[in-house]
């Protein structure tokens, strides 16, 4: 029997859409259901390699990772990542054809939808249950026209629809009254109850505007969730802004907020060290003088963000911040950053054809048309750690470099490999691999020689940061708030 639909969708952005479905899925998952996350188009700057070497959003990684299944395309078949204000890298099937203009995109959305529908059809015939995530807001005026991700979803498949409200914010019941009223009579009738995301403080207090909401539009509030600040992969780096001043911790580490930044999720296991204090630095503020290690992450957009740098004074603080001996890191586009020069040609990421790099490294990238894209396993060449690593690598430059190699990747995607990756000299560490302080002994490792540079005893290693116990947290949480047997109801499914 084909899988039963649950949508989730939001009255805006960042309303916690990504966190609740992954908690839906752990919690189908944990009452013994085959369960599997779905969002037909994502547009964000995090993003995942499967192991077939496809690209995904990495909130639909996470969330099959909840599931407790193996990430695929057919979970994300459309991806967005933006390269400027007016144009964004489509990526199809876990596959960039090219990057286009709204006006193109809106030309490819029935080739689009056609393989929505094929994907959606594939884990539907392998699951119990499919939980959908919309994007954004469905009630924005100007788009419904071209919807691809929202209500369209919902009717194709006839996915009852959990409307979700982020009163942290403020005003949440207009929002929420608001966007049902947008709404055309039948897509407010695929909404079928409401959840109230991110509430502090005294749950009586909001009984009253409960009530109101229920008899005002006929349907029913079937929970309110907590705020709580699990570290589960968020997709949006508007996320940040809730983590910017830093936890405390002996060792220092600032990262830098760049305008295009992506898959800065590399650094949620770091911020969970308890001797680590990692602060996100926007473009416009300064470095702090104590900091032991700088981190240039990944960006969709290289030399623009290199060239914003340099207007901003960053880049002239990065290079005095390493005059004093500071460590700084470079992964992927951050990599590319902290070389002599990038050159882009042929317009990959930029209008700019080259720009001089931050010369701290001795090499060059030129971009390519082709994205590499892989899981891989490499070993360390590091002077502070001699083990493995594993990770992805998602990038369209080549870097040519006269430094000694950081890594050697030994396993790509299937294949047995023998591939130098990155770069490493004095206290700078430039790689393309995406996730290695995800490797507990790495991380480990790499926080204790910044300890051993500022004179400070090695710490063992403690508790394992895991993806596992957030999710059982999370799951946990949720189920205490929201009235999860109306939501087996709604499904249409016996709960077990």
């Amino acid at each position: 029997m084909a899988a039963k639909p649950l949508m989730v969708q939001g009255t805006g952005s960042h309303v916690g859409k990504s966190v609740l479905v992954a908690a839906f899925c752990r919690i189908f998952s944990d009452d013994g259901f085959e369960v599997a996350p779905f969002k037909a188009q994502n547009m964000a700057l995090n993003s995942f390699v499967t192991r077939a070497g496809h690209e995904i959003g990495r909130a639909q990684a996470v969330q099959a990772l909840a599931a407790r299944k193996e990430p695929t395309v057919e979970m994300n078949p459309i991806l967005l990542k933006p390269t400027s204000d007016v144009g964004a890298q489509v990526v199809f099937l876990g596959k960039p054809i090219g990057n286009m203009t709204a006006r193109e995109y809106h030309e490819f959305k029935p080739k689009a939808l056609a393989a929505i529908k094929r994907c959606y059809e594939k884990l539907a015939a392998e699951n119990d249950i499919i939980v959908i995530e919309g994007a954004g807001s469905p009630a924005e005026i100007n788009l419904k026209a071209n919807d691809i991700v929202n209500m369209t979803v919902a009717k194709l498949f006839n996915a009852p629809v959990l409307l979700v409200g982020d009163i942290d914010r403020g005003g949440v019941f207009a929002w929420l009254l608001g966007t049902l009223e947008l709404l055309e009579p039948d897509e407010r009738e695929l909404v079928r109850g409401f959840i109230i995301n991110k509430f502090r403080g005294d749950l009586s207090l909001l009984e009253s505007g409960l009530e109101f909401l229920e008899r005002r539009t006929g349907k029913p509030v079937l929970g309110v969730v907590p705020y709580f600040r699990f570290k589960i992969h968020e997709e949006d780096s508007v996320a940040l802004e809730d983590r910017r001043g830093g936890n405390d911790g002996e060792i220092k580490i600032d990262v830098i907020m760049l305008p295009h930044v992506s898959n800065f999720t590399d650094f949620d296991a770091l911020e969970k060290e308890p001797d680590v204090s990692l602060r996100y630095v926007s473009i416009d503020e300064s470095l702090r003088a104590d900091a032991d290690a700088i981190i240039l992450p990944g960006t969709k957009n290289t030399i623009y963000d290199l060239l914003s740098l340099r207007q901003n004074g960053l880049a002239a603080q990065i290079l005095r911040a390493h005059e004093r001996g500071k460590f700084i890191v470079g992964i992927c586009g951050g990599f590319q950053m902290l070389g002599r020069l990038v050159v882009d040609e042929s317009g990959v990421e930029s209008a700019v054809e080259r720009a001089e790099g931050l010369s701290l490294l001795d090499a060059i990238t030129f971009f390519d048309t082709e994205k590499t894209t892989h899981q891989v396993i490499a070993v360390s060449n590091l002077p502070f750690y001699d083990g493995r690593v594993e990770g992805y690598e998602i990038h369209m430059g080549r870097t040519l470099s006269k430094e000694q190699n950081a890594f050697t990747i030994i396993k790509r995607s299937a294949d047995d490999v023998l591939v130098p990756d990155g770069a490493f000299s004095a206290c700078v560490l430039g790689t393309y691999i995406h996730g290695i302080f995800d490797n507990h002994d790495f991380r480990r490792a790499f926080i204790n020689y910044l300890r051993q540079r500022r004179g400070l005893e090695p710490l063992r290693s403690g508790e394992t940061w895991s993806l596992e116990v957030e999710f059982e947290q999370l799951a946990t949480v949720v189920r205490r708030s929201l009235q999860i047997d109306k939501i087996y109801e709604i499904l249409d499914v016996n709960q077990r």
